[in-house]
Order: structure tokens, then sequence, then C-alpha cells
């Protein structure tokens, strides 16, 4: 099991303006040699990095101006050896992208429309078993919560990164996971070495379990000490909106204010 460090600028789209959720514009789409499914992916092989290094990705989030970061650091073939073959925005076009393209990794964000990064592991388990040619998954989200990542892993995943990594590091990463390794941001191997090493199933939390996956982001957040505009830019979403998921919360779980929060989450080990 590999880390994967990288400093807080992370990668290109990530602390960028906010942005809206997209589930069309630039997605859904199988690029490059992979267009016309395997059998065209195979046509094709660029020599990629030097050193002979190659891979094929497909990039799945459903943030627009993240994919485009990504890509622009991560997708310079000749430099780099990673091809980009395709990107999806949500559950549905990310099943249908990956089945066609036949990536050998796939980047997945946790927190998709459709059901999410284990919905899209669950539809794609025959990929992944596939002996001959099995694709693996990356998670790569701005979520270091241990229920998403212990949630991924066990769906298949074969490790999670969060958004602060570094392209140089991203990269690596990708190339460990296609070679079969288990690769995590250093704070996040605990939580998946601690999760199965306990053969006791995880208490539920009801009140916990009244909150969307959005709803916990920003929960946690706002424990952490950031300001409304922090979070917005850190989730790509509006201030509004922000306001509206703490308003939510507070609803939700019968609290106040912030403060009565921040207690309510750290009582819980959430922060």
């Amino acid at each position: 099991m590999s880390d994967a460090n990288g400093p807080t600028a992370g990668l290109p789209g990530h602390t960028g303006p906010n942005e809206p959720s997209d589930t069309a514009t630039g997605a859904g789409a199988v690029t490059g040699p992979g267009a016309g499914g395997p059998a065209a992916a195979a046509a094709v092989e660029p020599s990629g990095a030097p050193g002979g290094r190659h891979v094929r990705v497909v990039l799945v989030d459903d943030h627009r101006m993240f994919r485009t970061g990504v890509q622009a650091e991560i997708g310079q073939t000749e430099r780099t050896g990673v091809q980009v073959v395709g990107e999806a925005a949500d559950v549905d076009q990310a099943v249908t992208v990956i089945t066609a393209a036949r990536p050998e990794v796939v980047l997945l964000d946790v927190h998709l429309p459709g059901g999410g990064g284990v919905e899209v592991l669950r539809r794609c388990a025959p990929l992944m078993s596939d002996a001959e040619r099995p694709v693996r998954f990356l998670a790569l989200s701005v979520s270091d919560a241990a229920e998403d990542v212990i949630g991924v892993i066990r769906g298949g995943a074969r490790g999670y990164v969060t958004k602060t990594i570094t392209g140089t590091d991203l990269v690596d990463s990708i190339f460990r996971v296609q070679e079969g390794d288990a690769v995590f941001s250093p704070r996040l191997a605990g939580f998946v070495l601690d999760a199965f090493a306990s053969t006791d199933a995880p208490p539920v939390d009801e009140d916990l379990d009244r909150l969307t996956q959005r709803e916990r982001e920003v929960l946690r957040l706002i424990a952490r000490g950031y300001a409304y505009k922090e979070i917005a830019k850190q989730l790509f979403i509006s201030v509004k909106t922000v306001e509206s998921h703490v308003s939510a919360v507070l609803r939700k779980l019968q609290l106040s204010n912030r403060h009565e929060l921040t207690r309510w989450a750290t009582a819980r080990r959430l922060v």
C-alpha cells in the first residue's frame, strides 16, 4: 500500500472559481484512439512518456472545470504517458464511457449525480474482475471522510487520493494502480486499515444518516472553521448554496448555530 503525497496547492480547477455541476458539457464522450471502443483503442498506442510507460484513463467528475484542469495537468501523453480516452459527469455517463473505452484506470469522484462513485463501481464490477483486461479505479475526491474512503474501497477501488494531490503525484498514483498496487493519501490509509482490521460492522448513526452526502461535506468544513466563501470554493458551489446546506443541517440535527454544529461533529470525530 503506497502513500500519494502532495502539497495543498492541488490540481488545477480544484481551487478555481465556483462552478455548478455539469452533466453534459464536455462529458459522456470517449475520445482519442479509443473512441470506437476496445477494438479501436487497441489500434493506436502512443509511445507515451520516456521509458515507454503508457496508461489509458477515463476521468469521472461532475465538475467540468476540474476535469479540464486534470486533463491539462496529466493528459500530455508524450510527457506523462497518460492518455485520457474519455470523460463523464454522472453515473450513467460513467458506465457508458468506461464500458466503451475499456481504460486501464478510471479516476473516479465519490459524489456524482445518479448514485455516486459506489454505484459506478457496482455497475462496473464485471470489468474490474476481467482477468485479461481489468479496469482499475482510483478515487479522486475533495472528501477525506472515513465513510467515503471505506465505501469506495469496499466497492472495489484500488486507491483513494484527495484533490490536494499534485499532478506529478497523481500520475505516479495512476501508474501504481495500473500495476495493481493500492494507493492512498497518507492520512486516509489509516481509515482503511482500521476498517478492514475490524470484523464488527460500524455503528449506524441515525442523525448523520439524515444528511445528504453534500450536507455532510459542508458540515465537516464548517466544523473545521471554514468560512462560507471558502466552502463554496472548495466544493465548487455558490455561497448561497452553502447557506442553504447549513440551514438544512441545523434543521435536521436540531441545532441552533455553527458552534453547536462544530461540537456535534467533534463529538462524532467527523472533523
